[in-house]
């Protein structure tokens, strides 16, 4: 299990006991906050975000250090902050975040209203994808009696 399944897990829980969860990779929602912004309705997109108790935002490290990118995302944690939850996950410690917000002020407030009244969890774990990956390739696949191409699943020729 890596960080996102973990996030949907928890965000899964949250929908069983009624709770309103919105699952997202970072870098979509924040193009969406862009468009916003140049529509000049930023304000609109993040009050629409409101209607869920969790925000999950995904690969946040995957956001570029960019002023206008990093600008709407802090925007949506500082509206947030205190008021609805957020989750996300990174491939980076908060050391290394200076890598995503491009001035060190911008930096500090996210990551001091992030980790406020927060729970951290950090999973020093392989990567599940590399993983699934390596044991696919040395696991000998069986074939199918009849089929020419193990991965083929329709009719037999």
């Amino acid at each position: 299990m890596g960080k996102s399944h973990l996030l949907c897990a928890i965000g899964s829980g949250l929908i069983d006991y009624g709770y309103g969860v919105h699952f997202t990779r970072t870098s979509d929602l924040v193009q969406k906050l862009q468009i916003g912004r140049r529509e000049m309705r930023l304000p609109a997109e993040i009050s629409r975000l409101d209607r869920f108790d969790l925000l999950i935002l995904d690969d946040l490290s995957y956001v570029r250090r960019d002023q206008t990118e990093t600008s709407v995302l802090f925007e949506l944690v500082a509206v947030r902050y205190e008021r609805k939850s957020l989750a996300l996950t990174a491939n980076q410690l908060f050391s290394g975040w200076d890598q995503v917000f491009p001035e060190p002020a911008i930096t500090l407030a996210a990551v001091d209203r992030l980790v406020h009244h927060s729970t951290i969890f950090e999973l020093n774990l392989e990567s599940y994808r590399r993983r699934a990956a390596a044991t696919a390739s040395t696991t000998p696949q069986p074939r199918k009696k009849g089929l020419r191409n193990p991965r083929f699943t329709g009719r037999d020729n």
